[in-house]
């Protein structure tokens, strides 16, 4: 268990005797336990130093603080010159103690460098432009079949959650699988050296965030970072998407050994014969050497073989055997972030508004597709795609317009989506553009049948989660 002395050590290369035990480390103090080590962030909308001494309330033994905290009450030890060993013997360590340091991030991120060097298990790192987050809990599972196996919750895949995760990792952990958001060129190269893979996990490079990196070649250069850090062949490997070509092209960039998988019988690990099957999953045939296999996942869409690939390629990579891996792929995990639910008329509606981008807008409506029945599409405007902004869109509205009966558009972007769907051969009649979320409710809830199934996405600023929300209460 992490412990104040690992702290200090971390943060000023002196190991006293302070074996008080930190829970866990957190920068909400709603989030604060007893036990826990509470880091006060200064943030644009808020400043943890104000809640502070909320967080001690809540049970918090420890706070690092980069400013003075005018609650002259709150002790404080001063790390920022250093510390002395011989003023151990009189250092008072009981809580609650604030520990000042020059930057209270920096301290977080130093502490988890420290702690996962201290640690004896085998980090798989998680990068792509779309679907990371499924693939961190489906290799998760798998790998959890063998190994006590420790995943970042929730999105805590950044300079700040990362650190965090891994301060939730004790000597009992085996396997720690996180994933890694990319914003900025250094971003993934940073939270390596902090989580040490030594297994690096691809899942496409598309145009998401090329709004803030510039182009899809930075995107390729960003992610390829992981693959970068990871040691040598034969303690490094890199789970590389064969049928992307430029998750295929970071080949070049690491040392490690590379796991190709994908639908082309030229990966090392493939499948063929995919059936969507709606709701209830997807099945299809794996190949792997002279082996074939017959899989059927609860995991929603066809694209999802994708996913389940590299869960089970994060498997193989980690000795696990195919009975293994198959019960950890048929677990009946979430389908994270998009949930069914059904509106006071009957109707299916798939909530898949956590994000988007084109790859995903495109994975969503070809789910949308395997369903029954007549198919409406919700689709809002996906950010942050910089230059490719007018061919995403398009590229959406021209599958939107072969896959739905009915599409209905929200925001002044996805107006281009609405377009390139009558440009391809969807009625006008059909095609409905929005500006508001409220409009868009009541003519769903206004025009939907039993029989109808629903898409809804679009980027998470839009909050197109309230359509179903606002559904489903009528319910």
């Amino acid at each position: 268990m992490l412990t104040l002395a690992d702290i200090l050590e971390a943060l000023v290369n002196v190991r006293p005797h302070a074996e008080q035990v930190i829970t866990e480390a957190a920068v909400d103090s709603r989030q604060a336990i007893p036990g826990s080590l509470f880091v006060a962030i200064p943030g644009e909308k808020a400043d943890g130093h104000d809640f502070v001494e909320a967080a001690f309330k809540r049970g918090a033994s420890y706070a690092l603080v980069q400013r003075d905290l005018p609650d002259a009450s709150l002790r404080t030890l001063d790390l920022r010159g250093g510390f002395p060993e011989s003023s151990l013997a009189s250092a008072d360590f009981d809580p609650p103690l604030c520990l000042r340091v020059e930057s209270s991030l920096s301290a977080l991120q130093q502490i988890a460098r420290f702690w996962r060097r201290k640690l004896n298990l085998r980090v798989v790192g998680i990068t792509g432009s779309v679907g990371k987050s499924s693939t961190k809990e489906l290799v998760a599972e798998v790998l959890s079949m063998r190994y006590r196996t420790l995943k970042n919750p929730g999105n805590l895949n950044n300079e700040i959650g990362l650190p965090l995760s891994i301060l939730r990792l004790g000597s009992g952990y085996e396997r720690a699988v996180l994933e890694m958001g990319f914003y900025v060129p250094g971003e993934i190269a940073f939270l390596c050296d902090i989580a040490q893979p030594s297994i690096g996990i691809v899942t496409n490079i598309g145009t998401v965030h090329a709004e803030r990196a510039g182009s899809q070649e930075a995107i390729f250069l960003g992610k390829a970072e992981l693959v970068q850090a990871l040691p040598p062949a034969p303690d490094g490997t890199a789970i590389l998407n064969f049928d992307d070509p430029w998750a295929r092209k970071m080949e070049e960039k690491t040392r490690a050994r590379v796991f190709f998988y994908g639908l082309s019988p030229e990966a090392d690990l493939w499948a063929d014969e995919i059936q969507g099957l709606g709701l209830d999953g997807i099945r299809f045939r794996l190949h792997y050497q002279s082996e074939t296999l017959h899989a059927h996942i609860p995991l929603i869409g066809r694209h999802s073989v994708h996913t389940a690939l590299r869960a089970a390629a994060a498997g193989l990579v980690e000795g696990l055997n195919w009975q293994e891996i198959f019960e950890g792929l048929r677990q009946e995990h979430t389908q994270l972030r998009l949930v069914a639910v059904r509106s006071e008329s009957g109707a299916l509606l798939l909530d898949d508004s956590y994000n988007a981008s084109p790859e995903s807008m495109l994975a969503a409506l070809n789910l949308l597709d395997e369903l029954d029945g007549r198919k409406v599409a919700v689709l809002g405007d996906m950010l942050e795609l910089g230059l490719y902004e007018r061919q995403g869109h398009e590229m959406v509205g021209l599958r939107a317009a072969r896959v739905a009966d009915v599409l209905l558009t929200l925001g002044t972007r996805a107006r281009m989506i609405a377009a390139a769907a009558r440009r391809f051969g969807m009625k006008r009649e059909n095609v409905h553009e929005f500006d508001e979320l409220e409009p868009i409710v009541e003519w769903l809830g206004g025009n939907l049948s039993k029989d109808d199934a629903v898409l809804i996405k679009g980027s998470h600023g839009l909050r197109m989660d309230r359509i179903a929300a606002a559904l489903e209460a009528r319910s």
